[in-house]
């Protein structure tokens, strides 16, 4: 089984905090987006990985590369990088990575973070997943016949069709048929929206008759915008702490301060006349002085001083001195 995993650009909905780190390495509930991903993809097929490609801008730099190989080493797979230096939609940045669809093949957009138990229906061509939701018009969603199969994919259809909103992972049994598919869409300039798009490939696997099934997720969590971000941090943590995961390491400083869980703290944090939590992530080497802060994700090495902090994001190496509350700073910045 592979895994491939279109990444494209750092993202600007993110900003400031994605200027600096690509918006899939940033962390949530202090692991990256994109390595948390991968794990629970790998947890719900429960088989071995053999390879997880990353598509990335080639501007990520090698640093940012040796940290996706890892990920995939961690799996005790392959690690493959491609790059995308062009933004032309999703079923380009498939086939940028062509060398490796071969075979069994997961592909997952790396944006997105997921909780799902079910059993990967391996005899299906593919299986789309989805998330029941409440406005489907706001989403593309899957049309599904009386035997629970997708017959098509709708774009944020104006009436009903069904609730079940596609969250941009999909299985292929033989990704190679979908690249065939992706290569007459290329050849063909068949174009939506100013971009190739993979739901154009899967529509002519359709239109040959091949059997698609929805595979259903718990919980879907969007890292698009700072909002959002925190939210899913907030999610997460619960999620975590709920499962009896050791979320605040064994070395935090603690001088007249409380930690209110559910709260990831990190290595090597120093918090002095502070109450910490809830839903708060504080990276490695934080340090948090005369402040309160909950909700909120903060990144690593921040200095935080004479805060109250709510619904806050903060990057690395960020130092905030001040009365602010809802505030987002990226990496390096300074406000006093």
């Amino acid at each position: 089984m592979k895994i491939i995993v279109p990444m494209a650009g750092r993202g600007s909905r993110l900003r400031p905090h994605t200027l600096t780190v690509p918006k899939p390495l940033i962390p949530v509930a202090g692991k990256p987006i994109v390595h948390r991903l991968v794990e629970d993809i790998a947890g719900v097929l429960n088989q071995p990985i053999d390879e997880v490609a990353f598509i990335i801008h080639e501007s990520f730099g090698k640093k940012v590369e040796e940290e996706l190989i890892a990920i995939a080493q961690k799996l005790g797979a392959k690690g493959s990088i491609f790059y995308q230096n062009e933004a032309l939609g999703t079923g380009h940045a498939i086939m940028c990575a062509k060398d490796s669809l071969s075979g069994p093949a997961v592909i997952a957009y790396a944006d997105t973070l997921i909780r799902a138990d079910f059993d990967l229906d391996t005899s299906a061509d593919s299986v789309i997943w989805v998330k029941q939701v409440d406005q489907p018009e706001a989403f593309g969603v899957v049309n599904l016949n009386a035997k629970g199969e997708i017959i098509e994919l709708v774009e944020k259809p104006k009436e009903f069709v069904s609730d079940l909103a596609v969250i941009g992972i999909y299985y292929f049994k033989d990704v190679a048929v979908l690249k065939n598919e992706l290569q007459s869409v290329l050849d063909n300039n068949i174009i939506h929206g100013g971009e190739y798009q993979i739901n154009d490939g899967i529509k002519q696997m359709m239109a040959k008759g091949m059997k698609f099934v929805p595979g259903k997720v718990d919980e879907w969590m969007d890292c698009g915008n700072k909002d959002v971000t925190v939210e899913t941090n907030t999610r997460m943590l619960g999620f975590l702490h709920n499962d009896g995961e050791q979320l605040v390491a064994g070395d935090v400083k603690l001088e007249n301060a409380i930690i209110i869980p559910p709260c990831y703290i990190g290595e090597d944090v120093i918090l002095i006349n502070a109450t910490v939590g809830p839903n708060v992530s504080l990276g490695k080497g934080c340090h948090v002085i005369d402040s309160t802060i909950k909700n909120s994700l903060v990144q690593t090495h921040a200095h935080i001083k004479n805060a109250i902090l709510d619904n806050a994001m903060i990057g690395n190496h960020a130092s905030f001195d001040g009365k602010f509350t809802s505030i987002s700073i990226g990496d390096y910045s300074v406000l006093e």
